[in-house]
């Protein structure tokens, strides 16, 4: 059985840099980077263009909760958090997959084990911009709001006001 980018055979989703044709064939595969990293290179069938890409494993990444427990990264946890805060309010899937994309990238440069509490600030600095009832829903479990009063320093600080919660 082959297998798509075993040589010789087309390789799906792979665009050529010339014309853009997603259909490209590898003709030759081999290590690189003292074994870290695969060298293909690659024939456009459309346009004939050759061209090289090199694979290489995703960098592990691990985020430490607040109870000191250690878990590999999962976007999806992000995706999920960020869905909620921003349920029922006018905002695209695009910007949602957006911001998600944000944080991956941002997380990925950090790179090792970064804490929870880091990944929650970079979505709350990016729900600021985009949505302050989703920036508002986020922080009240991100900050582990207990009274109406979170609430008021937070929206506060939101629309950069001085905080005065003495009425």
């Amino acid at each position: 059985m082959r297998l798509p980018g075993s040589d010789g055979y087309p390789d799906p989703g792979m665009e050529c840099p010339v014309c853009r044709n997603d259909d490209s064939r590898v003709i030759d595969s081999r290590p690189a980077d003292g074994g870290r990293a695969i060298r293909r290179r690659r024939l456009c069938p459309a346009c004939g263009h050759r061209f090289t890409t090199y694979e290489r494993p995703a960098p592990v990444l691990n985020v430490r909760k607040r109870n000191g427990r250690v878990e590999p990264f999962d976007s999806q946890k992000v995706r999920r958090g960020i869905a909620a805060a921003l349920a029922d309010r006018p905002v695209s899937e695009n910007s949602i997959e957006d911001l998600v994309e944000m944080v991956e990238v941002a997380v990925a440069e950090m790179g090792g084990t970064i804490e929870s509490g880091q990944i929650g600030s970079l979505v709350l600095d990016r729900l600021r911009n985009l949505d302050e009832v989703a920036y508002l829903r986020f922080a009240s479990v991100y900050k582990d709001f207990q009274a109406g009063s979170d609430f008021e320093r937070e929206l506060a600080e939101l629309e950069g006001g001085p905080v005065d919660l003495k009425g």
